[in-house]
């Protein structure tokens, strides 16, 4: 087990997940350094997030220093990481977080379950497809988008989910979603659906945010009317 701090957010890894690039990050401040910024300029006292992608319970970890952890949803598919997400999120005090293991499909899916790529570092796991080596793959619970927003309501959407991503702007998006943060992952499909995410979140009342945005962390808010207008 590996202990690394992040300005006042504490993880515990055990040697199986990490490899020597992910360890030079975690111990050099660099993991998840994007998405920690923008969840901390957008994330408020009172917001409801939901979190696709849990990784090792950082990024839900920094949003519940500035929210209540009750307020906070993450969804995680590899079942290897989901005992250490929820012990980083007990050790930053976010025992009320919760946590529901499934890959996050879109509305339209009609499965039980998915075919899920375990990588032997975590951050290398994904939705499985024919390159996927059979001994990797492991069977994890469809989790709808739209069952997401139903029974969570969330105002901040934060996502890292590997390219999976791609599935989840086939409609307009619900009013209560106000931020959207997103790693997006162009080598896993073309500039057209980096088009068809962007003209989506347009369609849903959401524009391109560029104080959080960097990189392949693109990021949305919510477009209010000038009441004076």
């Amino acid at each position: 087990m590996q202990r690394f701090e992040f300005d006042k957010v504490v993880l515990e890894l055990p040697d199986h997940l990490l490899d020597a690039n992910l360890t030079k990050k975690m111990q050099s401040g660099q993991y998840e350094e994007s998405e920690a910024r923008a969840a901390r300029m957008r994330v408020k006292k009172g917001s409801r997030v939901l979190e696709l992608g849990g990784g090792v319970g950082y990024i839900s970890s920094v949003c519940a220093q500035i929210t209540d952890p009750a307020n906070i949803v993450t969804v995680e598919a590899n079942p290897n990481t989901l005992d250490v997400i929820r012990h980083n999120l007990d050790l930053n005090g976010a025992s009320k977080a919760q946590l529901i293991h499934g890959a996050v499909v879109g509305r339209d899916a009609d499965m039980d379950t998915v075919l899920f790529r375990v990588g032997r570092v975590f951050w290398g796991s994904s939705i499985a497809d024919a390159r996927s080596p059979s001994e990797d793959v492991v069977e994890v619970p469809a989790v709808s988008i739209a069952d997401l927003f139903r029974a969570h309501r969330p105002n901040i959407v934060i996502i890292d989910i590997e390219g999976a991503e791609q599935h989840l702007f086939n409609r307009p998006w619900p009013q209560h979603v106000r931020q959207v943060i997103m790693e997006i992952h162009p080598k896993r499909y073309p500039a057209s659906t980096i088009k068809d995410i962007v003209d989506c979140m347009s369609k849903s009342g959401l524009t391109y945010d560029p104080g959080c945005s960097r990189g392949a962390l693109l990021a949305f808010r919510r477009v209010f009317k000038d009441p004076e207008s």
